[in-house]
């Protein structure tokens, strides 16, 4: 008889699955289009304001006022879909494309329990979830909890996503980070709109992936203490696209063309700052820009992603990680640095690949989201 190493066949199928998602080369690469330009600059010191020394600024957040309409509801609960004008700042509103500024979020409640006697969470979309089914369906068997689900839609996603852009795949490195700030902004409004105005007692911030890292640093800069469950999340987005399989996945000759001819604009402007009698003869001293340059500025742009650089949310015990034990995406000791960031954090070991888990765990993914709230 053979014998089967389980978790080797469930990373090798993560490999399988991003080979012919990434390496194939049949679709669009991350970041197809370069870095962003003005752009990038203005997010790289917008996020800078997220860290810990500024921690206090920017509360309470922009308030939210969705448009609610009724999607269906039983005798015991409703679904109903909001729309509310992003909460960011002008200057990324204008960064934003135009099918990114009106935010939309499903809403699970049930209907005969007051919100003050209820939790509600926040579920943010990982890397490809562009509709709210995949986050109903996990949420929709906590409402025997008394536990609400709010679903977020994120820039960039289902129907805020730019006419140009295929797919999942982001067209500059601006994008991953306007994605991730909008993502943040929207969520502390909504979490301020759940508790000051629909009133409910307690509440969490989770997500699966990406979405995992953007809800640990909502819930690192929450003022009050919320559960938060970061699923099947590296502890900063360098992790998948500079040693995971979304390396594979970047267009990293575009990059370095779009690298290149930003330096050369620069050089040419400082040229003629010092008066350079011939901007050609300075043009033609200027050396290229390599691959691994390209890699090192890409890591360095990806670390203000970096969860561990965030303050400790107010109450680390109702911080639960769930990680995959084969996961080919997000390898183990990335998951350990957010638990060592926060003591007092639980981190939780489901068996599985990173694909996998999303499809074989939700009862794990239910009962850390029902335990992270028990300890509020």
């Amino acid at each position: 008889m053979v014998s089967v190493n389980i978790g080797l066949v469930h990373y090798v199928l993560d490999h399988i699955y991003g080979t012919l998602l990434h390496r194939t080369k049949l679709g669009t690469p991350f970041f197809s289009k370069g870095w962003g330009g003005t752009k990038l600059d203005l997010l790289e010191s917008m996020v800078k304001q997220l860290f810990p020394e500024a921690q206090c600024q920017n509360w309470p957040p922009p308030a939210v006022h969705p448009m609610w309409k009724t999607i269906w509801e039983t005798q015991n609960s409703c679904l109903r879909e909001g729309v509310f004008r992003t909460t960011c700042h002008e200057q990324l509103i204008d960064a934003l494309p135009p099918e990114s500024h009106n935010a939309r979020v499903a809403f699970l409640t049930p209907k005969c329990v007051t919100p003050e006697k209820m939790a509600c969470v926040v579920h943010l979309a990982g890397t490809g979830d562009h509709t709210f089914e995949r986050r109903l369906r996990l949420g929709g068997p906590l409402l025997k909890h008394n536990i609400a689900t709010m679903v977020l839609e994120s820039p960039y996603y289902g129907q805020r996503r730019p006419s140009m852009q295929r797919g999942s795949k982001l067209q500059c490195v601006s994008d991953l980070l306007l994605l991730g700030k909008a993502t943040i902004d929207e969520a502390r409004s909504l979490l301020y709109w759940l508790q000051n105005e629909a009133g409910y007692g307690k509440m969490g911030i989770c997500g699966l992936s990406m979405g995992g890292v953007h809800a640990a640093m909502v819930g690192s800069l929450h003022p009050t203490p919320i559960a938060t469950l970061p699923f099947l999340a590296p502890h900063s987005a360098v992790v998948p696209f500079c040693e995971g399989i979304y390396k594979y996945a970047t267009a990293w000759d575009a990059l370095r063309e779009d690298a290149t001819a930003w330096k050369a604009l620069r050089e040419d402007a400082e040229a003629i700052t010092r008066n350079v009698t011939s901007i050609a003869e300075d043009t033609a001293q200027k050396t290229g820009i390599t691959i691994e340059q390209v890699r090192d500025r890409l890591r360095s742009v990806l670390s203000l992603t970096d969860v561990t650089r965030f303050p400790v949310p107010k109450n680390p015990q109702a911080v639960i990680f769930v990680g995959a034990t084969d996961d080919g995406y997000i390898p183990r000791h990335s998951v350990m640095e957010l638990q060592k960031a926060w003591p007092g954090s639980e981190v939780r070991w489901v068996t599985g690949g990173h694909v996998s888990s999303f499809f074989l765990h939700n009862d794990a993914f239910r009962k850390a989201i029902v335990d992270a709230l028990d300890r509020l």
